[in-house]
């Protein structure tokens, strides 16, 4: 195990503290940064995320796709947490802690808000991240794939009657363009550009694993890089409004921890391998931010409760995900 596995939390931890310090010493600079942006996606975030991407596509055996569907236990549970059970208890765990447990520190109307962020994030499935996490606890690349794939078609016809639903409102309109732009930045132009590595260092005799071991340093690079940005780039909303960032994070964590360990017991019981279960866990667990913040804005505002809560969603996302790559890594060590 490398330095960067054994104290990831220290890693994250310096990266989280880092990002605000910068973003509070550097506000113009960051805030610069932070408009580099085609439909609410920051150009220089979609970089560090391509770096980290990128050799887990290197890693995908085309002629092996084909025999995913021969195990479609593992597709099956992605696509039921995903889409029959988080977005229900997210909006559950918002009415509860919002309603009743924190009805004594937030209005009634911001509550509203708050509850509708946290819909959206929950009802938005696996964000291109997830290709990160996969390959820090070694899942099946070409598995990985297929299941966000479909969970990406899925959502172009799920999302909105899902979020009408809970929302109690009906003139939710997707943001094709963020979908899009997504689409093509995180899956389209990683995935051709490590079919294109892999056949070129097939065709020279390189061996794959020496090529992928020679690009770690910057994915982990790009990975904590990332963290420094997202933390700068919300410093100062950070710093004004932290009761409010500790109050939305909880019933974030609630229903992220609740949703991991809720897939993670049923992969067990249907006896999935670790390089599956693993990724499983993660899609089912992760939210795809860079939409529910688009829709948010677009919904609410720009200022709205709802665009903070999938704003803290953005934050609690990246260390909480580590977290749970650790303890992954740490119970495949046990077996």
């Amino acid at each position: 195990m490398g330095i960067f596995e054994r104290y990831l939390s220290v890693w994250v931890a310096l990266a989280i503290a880092c990002g605000v310090l910068l973003g509070v010493l550097m506000p113009d600079a960051f805030g610069y940064i932070a408009k580099l942006e085609i439909a609410h996606i920051n150009l220089p975030v979609a970089v560090l995320i391509w770096l980290m991407i990128y050799p887990m596509m290197v890693q995908i055996d085309w002629s092996a796709i084909k025999d995913v569907g021969k195990k479609p236990k593992g597709l099956a549970l992605t696509i039921v947490v995903n889409w029959l059970i988080k977005p229900f208890t997210m909006a559950l765990v918002g009415w509860l802690f919002f309603r009743v447990f924190f009805a004594n520190w937030v209005d009634a109307q911001s509550a509203t808000e708050y509850i509708a962020g946290m819909i959206l994030l929950g009802v938005a499935p696996c964000t291109a991240m997830v290709f990160v996490w996969s390959q820090l606890v070694k899942g099946d690349a070409n598995y990985t794939l297929v299941q966000v794939s479909i969970n990406d078609l899925i959502m172009i016809f799920a999302y909105a009657p899902i979020a009408s639903v809970l929302l109690g409102v009906s003139n939710i309109e997707i943001p094709w363009q963020t979908l899009l732009y997504s689409t093509i930045l995180y899956v389209v132009l990683p995935l051709v550009a490590g079919w294109i590595t892999r056949h070129i260092l097939q065709k020279s005799n390189r061996p794959i694993t020496q090529f992928i071991a020679k690009l770690k340093p910057f994915s982990i690079m790009g990975l904590l890089l990332t963290v420094v940005l997202l933390f700068a780039f919300q410093a100062q909303t950070i710093l004004d409004n932290p009761l409010i960032i500790v109050l939305i994070a909880i019933p974030l964590l609630v229903q992220t921890y609740g949703i991991f360990f809720l897939t993670h017991g049923l992969a067990k019981w249907l006896k999935l391998p670790h390089q599956i279960a693993g990724p499983a866990c993660l899609i089912g667990t992760s939210n795809f931010f860079e939409l529910a913040v688009a829709v948010a804005i677009s919904l609410f505002g720009l200022h709205s409760g709802a665009a903070l809560a999938t704003v803290v969603g953005v934050l609690v996302e990246v260390p909480v995900m580590l977290s749970l790559v650790a303890w992954l890594n740490r119970q495949q060590r046990k077996i």
